[in-house]
């Protein structure tokens, strides 16, 4: 078998290949975090497909390939897929000297490659709901010297200006709050859950001119409480409505109409396209 190291390395490149990005960091930062730091000890309990299995040791090579890892199997929290947070690392694409907040932070692993991806100069803040997952993403985490770990509720407390807004868990629409605390520039990722069939993430631009919101892929995450349940008056989309949509509006600044692809509350998407303003 491979040594964690050299395991560890060609999983980075897998993943660098999967994220489609130019940025050569994503792969390095891959490479130079160990997964095994944040997983607790082994063995691990893994999902793949349909199926849950153990590895067979506490050797950390059989978690170097795209498997979820058990984190509270009562909770139905995991690490998360790898492949899929390559992809949203290449999209999103932090940049050092940017400032991150990450919503659902777990036991920390994507927040440590969030953490190297701002370097130098940059930072993360996290918050992360779960107690016991806080206290072990603090510990994970102690060695790093840029990031913040804020035990609270996302949805409630205010978030800091941020470059980045990188979102574990699924909303209905991102509060308005979450959209305004995107400086210009600024980008939101996040896992779109509408309803029980729709699951989307979005890629979310704050232009000068409003938001521009991109639905790329499939994807599915555990509830964001306080965010996950929409109010009787919601206009909820079906899938192809939903991929559709081409920017996202706070009420406040443009009430819905007729390109509305989804209603809820004070946030809106609609099917219409928002374009950087020329600078000529």
């Amino acid at each position: 078998m491979a040594k964690p190291d050299e395991a560890r390395r060609f999983y980075a490149r897998l993943m660098a290949a999967q994220a489609r990005s130019s940025d050569p960091r994503i792969e390095e930062v891959f490479a130079s975090v160990p997964r095994e730091a944040f997983l607790g000890p082994g063995p691990w309990t893994v999902f793949a497909g349909e199926g849950r299995f153990e590895t067979p040791s506490a050797d950390p090579t059989y978690i170097y390939q795209n498997v979820l890892v058990v984190l509270d199997a009562d909770k139905g929290i995991n690490n998360g897929e790898p492949l899929l947070h390559a992809m949203w690392l290449g999209k999103v694409g932090p940049k050092p000297g940017e400032h991150v907040t990450h919503i659902g932070a777990g036991t920390g692993y994507y927040m440590a490659l969030l953490a190297r991806l701002v370097e130098p100069g940059g930072g993360v803040t996290a918050f992360e709901l779960d107690a016991g997952l806080a206290a072990r993403a603090k510990a994970n985490l102690a060695a790093y010297g840029n990031v913040e770990i804020v035990q609270a509720d996302a949805v409630a407390n205010p978030l800091p200006p941020s470059d980045v807004i990188y979102v574990n868990a699924g909303v209905v629409a991102p509060p308005a709050a979450w959209l305004k605390a995107l400086k210009p520039g600024g980008r939101m990722i996040f896992p779109w859950r509408p309803s029980e069939t729709v699951g989307l993430a979005v890629l979310i631009t704050r232009l000068e001119n409003g938001f521009a919101c991109r639905p790329f892929m499939g994807s599915w995450f555990i509830p964001c409480v306080g965010a996950s349940i929409a109010e009787p008056a919601a206009k909820i989309p079906t899938r192809e409505r939903a991929a559709r949509t081409r920017s996202i509006w706070l009420r406040e600044d443009r009430a819905p109409d007729r390109t509305a692809t989804a209603v809820f509350g004070d946030v809106w998407f609609s099917s219409r396209t928002v374009r950087a303003e020329s600078t000529r």
